[in-house]
């Protein structure tokens, strides 16, 4: 009967298993393969080059220049869609706001279901500095603008999309933590207040516990999106001036489909792939451990 049962759940999983080993870790190991020749789409010929194509991109400029933008985009997006949406979600939950909570909950959301082109096209022409609205507002505060273009200039181009990509997508982890907060047992708040807690120590003891779990999933979810970023560069910059805004996702592209350098492309993917992979691994493991503990 055991044995029976142990064959039905595998003939449950079997689809399961076979589209995931076919469609997910079939292709990891097919560009990790590739990722040791030099080779071209347009080129029938593969060179066998080891892990030259891995030294070459620690010593690539622009590889690393990528690198330090998607480090930009962590540190921006755990700080706003983490930190911020936390807090965000937190007052919109106190009972001063419950009237005009679905008001702002839908104000706050908007953003994340538009299309990441048409957010792109959008900001590009807010920041512009001859059709946009930010610099008329920094000149109308006495700020000389004769010299500011957010997207043309490399010392800001980065910053400037990172504040976009935030603005669209901080409304998504609100709304998640929101709903996290809610199911949240109201006895727990009402015995802290009984003993004279103050919100900020509800907020500290309460409810960062009790969302310990949507935390760590949002983060993962931030952090992996962070160092998967492409849409927003490509739409605004498409990775410029010069290389200052490329992403290790954009930085990809133009070597694989531009260059026709796909050993090169398929070592950024794998790069890429493995920095998520033990990211998520860290976090899931730093979560056991504090669990257990």
């Amino acid at each position: 009967m055991e044995s029976r049962n142990k064959k039905t759940v595998f003939l449950y999983l079997a689809p399961a298993i076979i589209i995931s080993v076919i469609f997910l870790y079939l292709p990891i190991i097919i560009n990790l393969f590739e990722s040791f020749y030099s080779w071209g789409a347009l080129s029938p010929k593969k060179s066998f080059v080891g892990l030259d194509n891995y030294v070459r991109m620690f010593k690539d400029k622009v590889f690393l220049v990528a690198v330090k933008n998607n480090l930009l985009f962590v540190i921006g997006s755990v700080t706003c869609q983490i930190g911020i949406s936390l807090i965000i979600a937190s007052v919109l939950e106190a009972k001063f706001m419950r009237k005009t909570q679905r008001f702002f909950q839908t104000v706050y959301f908007i953003p994340s279901l538009l299309m990441a082109t048409v957010v792109g096209i959008t900001f590009k022409m807010i920041y512009s500095p001859s059709l946009g609205i930010v610099n008329p507002m920094l000149k109308s505060l006495g700020v000389d603008t004769s010299h500011i273009d957010l997207l043309g200039n490399a010392s800001s181009a980065t910053l400037s999309i990172v504040g976009m990509s935030q603005w669209q997508y901080i409304g998504y982890t609100v709304i998640l933590f929101l709903v996290a907060i809610q199911n949240i047992s109201e006895d727990l708040y009402e015995a802290a207040s009984i003993d004279g807690a103050s919100p900020l120590k509800k907020f500290l003891y309460i409810t960062l516990p009790q969302l310990k779990d949507t935390i760590l999933i949002n983060t993962i979810i931030t952090v992996t999106g962070s160092i998967r970023e492409y849409d927003e560069v490509f739409v605004t910059t498409n990775g410029g001036p010069g290389s200052s805004t490329e992403t290790l996702a954009t930085y990809l592209y133009k070597a694989g489909f531009k260059n026709d350098q796909m050993g090169y492309a398929s070592a950024i993917a794998f790069f890429i792939f493995i920095i998520t992979f033990l990211i998520g691994l860290l976090q899931m493991r730093s979560y056991h451990m504090e669990d257990n503990n």
